[in-house]
């Protein structure tokens, strides 16, 4: 048996990022999943879905400087344990604590303090170590938030900063838990993209490419020791390298998106294979899903797709279904079909996106008989 219960994850939206406009989300509040905790993970374990990402808001557990609420948390960790559903918790998915300096030496001991409390918390409440990611998608939120001010800390030009601000913490925090709970297992959540140059023959133009496509490591290489030591990263702070890939991942340098099926479209198995000869690591498709009528078909190409990286060696463990419910957009409060389970009645039922049920059906399968072949290797999961 792998690192987690199930192949397939169901990833709970659980964003808390201050948008352009000072407004605060709260996924888990619009989505209701933190009212209907209990019914969504047994919804999911019909479906074979024994695991999941989900979140702890941390701005509503630590108003106020080492002061700890776990209200707005403890129900969904016991609703979790009730259904037998195992959960990597995010620690900090976009969002902090309202009067908390982002770019402060304050905030990685903030971080770290309130990781350590909650791994300690998860322990008790358990009796397990838990498994964790403590800053989600660095990269991403080092572009959104401090290149483009697309949400806190709403700032532009500044991303390189952001981004060693945000591994900085992410160190301080992975430590911090492993202090608390040795046994404890990490996951990170990157993006995983393509830049292609298109068909300019400028050099600059390949060269600039070439760059934006090698920053989606700048964040593990950190965390792993890499480069920049002085930030303190090592062998210890990087785990299970969690990979969030989506439709539009893709692009052209200065362009749009390039299609599934394009000539310039680079194989998903192939990105896979080179994350894992760069950091030989375990990895999980943290994120991945489509919205509306390609659900099922972006779900059948990222599992054949899987199942070649595992062919050439590629110790895949899992993919997280991202988001598993259907929520509103981030900017516009659109209703995004992107789940397998819609949005909640008064009663916390939701209805099934039957065509990704099935296909989920059959690729949970495809995967438990590739695991039970005799030849079928496993992988040391060991940090």
């Amino acid at each position: 048996m792998g690192l987690f219960q199930s192949f397939f994850l169901g990833g709970f939206e659980c964003s808390t990022q201050v948008r352009a406009d000072g407004r605060r989300l709260d996924l888990l509040r619009t989505t209701e999943h933190d009212r209907f905790a209990r019914q969504d993970y047994r919804a999911l374990a019909r479906h074979g879905v024994r695991s999941a990402r989900d979140g702890l808001r941390w701005h509503l557990i630590e108003r106020s400087p080492g002061s700890y609420d776990w209200d707005s948390f403890l129900p969904m960790l016991h609703a979790a344990e009730e259904a037998g559903t195992q959960v990597v918790w995010d620690l900090c998915h976009y969002g902090w604590p309202d009067g908390l300096d982002i770019w402060s030496d304050t905030f990685p001991e903030r971080l770290a303090r309130f990781a350590a409390a909650a791994a300690e918390l998860i322990l008790r409440e358990t009796g397990r170590a838990p498994l964790v990611c403590p800053v989600n998608e660095i990269s991403f939120w080092a572009w959104a938030g401090g290149e483009v001010g697309r949400f806190g800390p709403n700032r532009t030009g500044e991303g390189g900063r952001l981004k060693r601000q945000l591994v900085r913490a992410a160190i301080a925090a992975t430590r911090a838990v492993r202090a608390t709970a040795p046994g404890a297992r990490f996951i990170c959540a990157e993006p995983l993209i393509h830049v292609d140059p298109g068909t300019h023959d400028d050099p600059g133009h390949r060269a600039g490419a070439r760059r934006h496509r090698e920053s989606q490591f700048e964040a593990l290489d950190v965390l792993v020791g890499r480069s920049e030591p002085e930030l303190g990263g090592g062998p210890d702070c990087l785990d299970v390298v969690g990979l969030n890939f989506y439709p539009d991942n893709q692009w052209y340098h200065g362009g749009g998106t390039i299609p599934m099926g394009h000539h310039a479209f680079r194989p998903l198995h192939e990105m896979l294979l080179e994350v894992w000869q760069r950091y030989r690591r375990p990895i999980l498709l943290a994120e991945t899903g489509a919205e509306g009528s390609g659900r099922a078909s972006w779900l059948h190409y990222v599992s054949g797709e899987a199942r070649a990286a595992m062919a050439a060696g590629v110790p895949v463990e899992g993919i997280c279904l991202y988001p598993i419910l259907d929520y509103h957009g981030w900017d516009n409060d659109r209703l995004c079909a992107t789940g397998l389970l819609s949005a909640a009645d008064d009663r916390g039922q939701r209805r099934v996106h039957e065509p990704l049920a099935e296909e989920l059906k059959v690729q949970a399968a495809r995967f438990q008989a590739l695991s039970a072949r005799p030849s079928a290797s496993r992988f040391d999961q060991a940090a």
